[in-house]
């Protein structure tokens, strides 16, 4: 049997949270990792967002499969998984993001553990990776995130101080942009949560800014 692709709107982005968990998969507790990332996006983006959720178990070959079927079937523009990466013999996130890969971005997985170093320094160990998975003219950004929802938040958004200026950037500032070279919507954000940044030629008028009047 054929599976046939997800067709999308060329304006929505397209989202696969995917919770890697053994307890959380059997029914042991709530899964409190994709609530979290689907509370996060509620919060941070003006684009139009679909979600499409998996919550697996810590198994190389599950993880790896529910990636390809999040970009390869659903169309995903961005994939972002939480749990399994810490160096137990359980923790296979990165081994199976690292799999189904056809390039690494290894500056988001140094910057997560740079913000991590902020709190413990246990973020070391830390294995989280970030990769592009590219198949028949649609292209995917994944990114391992944290297991904890307090630190999914601090990763993605990073870390201010009381007036609102950055201490350490988070890492979904380099998000947009990095959509837009691999061919994904537009994507637009709520700059009191994180400032998408892009260099000025890539940059749009945004949709909620009223329309500049030209004088003649």
């Amino acid at each position: 049997m054929t599976t046939t692709p997800t067709t999308l709107s060329t304006d929505t982005l397209r989202v696969g949270l995917v919770s890697v968990s053994d307890r959380a998969s059997q029914g042991v507790y709530v899964d409190q990792g994709i609530p979290a990332l689907q509370a996060w996006l509620q919060r941070a983006l003006c684009t139009p967002v679909q979600t499409v959720t998996r919550l697996i178990q810590d198994e190389a070959v599950t993880i790896s499969a529910a990636l390809l079927e999040l970009v390869d079937v659903e169309r995903c523009h961005l994939v972002l998984t939480t749990g399994g990466t810490g160096p137990a013999r359980r923790d296979v996130t990165p081994e199976a993001t690292l799999a189904i890969a056809t390039r690494e971005m290894p500056g988001f997985g140094e910057q997560m553990r740079q913000i991590s170093l902020q709190f413990v320094p246990t973020a070391i160990l830390s294995r989280q990776v970030a990769v592009l998975r590219e198949i028949d003219g649609h292209a995917a950004l994944i990114i391992n995130l944290p297991g904890q929802p307090k630190a999914i938040a601090e990763t993605l958004e990073g870390l201010k101080r009381e007036d609102g200026s950055s201490v350490v950037s988070g890492i979904f500032a380099a998000v947009p942009y990095c959509i837009d070279l691999i061919g994904g919507p537009y994507i637009e954000t709520n700059e009191t949560v994180v400032k998408a940044f892009r260099p000025k030629s890539a940059r749009r008028p945004s949709a909620n800014e009223p329309p500049v009047s030209i004088m003649r």
